[in-house]
């Protein structure tokens, strides 16, 4: 079997980026809301300011997953922090230990750079995630509710 290499995305990688984020929201019975396009990702992984920052994992020479991340803060801590805002793994590439190679490399970076946490969120169906975050120590933060504000709702607000 060919060891899993992981490295940063390229702007070469935005149609395979896209292609996992709609493999990612179709698994999450959310695909209609997917309204990022390839020119949009590029200038946000990778134009001037790009502000989120993407791993491809690869066995041999096939793209099979990648982890989508960007930095947060704590005034608590006083310290950055990285959330992690996607990861996926093909569903034929899961079980060989892609996804943990791609958390494990974002914890380093973590680690690397004084951060005080690496977070992330799980919808409450997805058992097979939440039972692969646990059995590495992640701790479900369930005194925290978590609000968004999007779309109509988000542009009424900010009108005033």
């Amino acid at each position: 079997m060919n060891r899993l290499y992981i490295r940063e995305a390229t702007p070469g990688d935005v149609p395979l980026i896209l292609r996992f984020v709609r493999e990612l929201a179709e698994y999450e019975r959310a695909l209609a809301e997917v309204t990022a396009t390839e020119e949009m990702l590029l200038q946000t992984l990778f134009g001037s300011g790009a502000k989120a920052h993407c791993l491809i994992c690869e066995q041999g020479e096939e793209a099979i997953g990648f982890a989508l991340y960007f930095y947060n803060f704590s005034t608590w801590q006083g310290k950055y922090g990285i959330y992690l805002e996607d990861l996926y793994i093909s569903p034929e590439y899961r079980g060989i230990g892609a996804g943990t190679a791609l958390l494990q490399h974002i914890a380093k970076i973590a680690v690397a750079q004084g951060c005080g946490r690496f977070e992330w969120s799980v919808l409450d169906w997805n058992e097979p995630s939440i039972r692969f975050y646990e059995s590495f120590g992640a701790q479900a933060m369930s005194e925290w509710i978590g609000y968004r504000l999007s779309g109509e709702a988000l542009r009424n607000f900010a009108a005033g």
